[in-house]
């Protein structure tokens, strides 16, 4: 199958694109990425890889690359993911996240791609009255981020009850990290994850780390959140694509996380211990709309994909996405 398939990534130059493109390379998958370098990095999709800049949104050149590069298989990232940008800006996120999903649906099924495998979030849950999150758990999302990947979902269940295709839909909870080997990471400026912040301010970046809310049900009053290393992440859209055709009747809708949780204060603790500094922290207002906990039950996808995390530790995921902060500048020559 790797012999004859190529697999399309989408937003491959970005942070878990990127992650993916390198999980499909190292299992002897054939790829190509379409990225418009909104967000992404031309540096960050290997010399190997063959790479069309442009949008997804562009069917003719979506076309065209099925058909030149073989396609089989779509592995969708490209897309909007700052939660409060989508409140401020919710026609963006309808368009990035939910018209461009369509139209390369639509590609794809025009093209006679038969497999897609879809980036989609926690958010979709908004804030659940139970934690840890299942599957079944009612998707009531409260913001046009969330509701954005949710409308893709029914999309390709639609699509998939239509045609000859199939999908998976992985809900990642929080994602972090960098590659173990320092080949690509989170490299976009003004990111707002946590981890990736509080390396930001271990290396002197940022003055300090904003802690939003510390009255919530929680041990020590701070959000709790299921934190994913981002390799591990990418090792399951592997897992996906090879279960999607093994089983081409069969669709995939899972939580993509480890399980257990921890609070802000405690990632800010590892950051402290894996750097041996002190991080200025200052404690702020709870943002609208964080729930108290969000931690995935992850129990479907351990059953039905082979999936065994090498990097769920929050110690390892914050001494890799350091190593790659301290890479990133020398790339930038900082």
């Amino acid at each position: 199958m790797a012999d004859r398939f190529t697999i399309l990534v989408t937003g491959g130059a970005g942070y878990i694109g990127s992650h993916a493109v390198l999980a499909l390379l190292d299992n002897d998958w054939k790829v190509a990425v379409i990225d418009n370098l909104t967000t992404g990095f031309r540096w960050a999709v290997p010399d190997e890889v063959a790479f069309y800049e442009g949008d997804i949104e562009d069917s003719e050149l979506v076309a065209r690359i099925i058909e030149e590069q073989n396609i089989a298989a779509i592995m969708h990232f490209a897309g909007s993911i700052i939660v409060p940008e989508s409140v401020e800006n919710p026609l963006k996120y309808y368009h990035n996240n939910s018209a461009k999903s369509r139209s390369l649906i639509e590609s794809a099924v025009e093209g006679g791609v038969k497999h897609f495998i879809f980036s989609s979030t926690a958010a979709t849950y908004g804030i659940p009255e139970e934690s840890p999150v299942t599957e079944e758990t009612p998707q009531l999302p409260i913001n046009p981020y969330g509701m954005s990947k949710l409308m893709t979902e029914h999309m390709l269940r639609d699509v998939s009850a239509a045609h000859a295709f199939n999908f998976c839909a992985l809900r990642y909870f929080n994602v972090a990290g960098a590659d173990p080997e320092a080949r690509t990471g989170q490299s976009t400026a003004g990111a707002t994850h946590l981890i990736k912040v509080a390396v930001e301010a271990a290396l002197g970046k940022r003055d300090s780390v904003a802690v939003f809310g510390t009255d919530y049900d929680t041990p020590d009053g701070t959000g709790v959140r299921d934190y994913i290393h981002v390799s591990d992440l990418a090792a399951a859209h592997v897992l996906a694509l090879e279960a999607l055709i093994a089983e081409p009747e069969q669709n995939h809708l899972l939580n993509c996380g480890y399980g257990r949780g921890f609070s802000v204060l405690e990632v800010l603790d590892a950051v402290d211990r894996v750097t041996n500094l002190k991080i200025n922290r200052i404690m702020d207002a709870r943002r609208a709309g964080d729930p108290d906990s969000l931690i995935s039950n992850n129990g479907a996808i351990m059953e039905r994909f082979p999936w065994q995390p090498k990097h769920a530790d929050l110690d390892k995921i914050v001494t890799h996405a350091l190593a790659w902060e301290r890479k990133l500048g020398e790339i930038r020559g900082e």
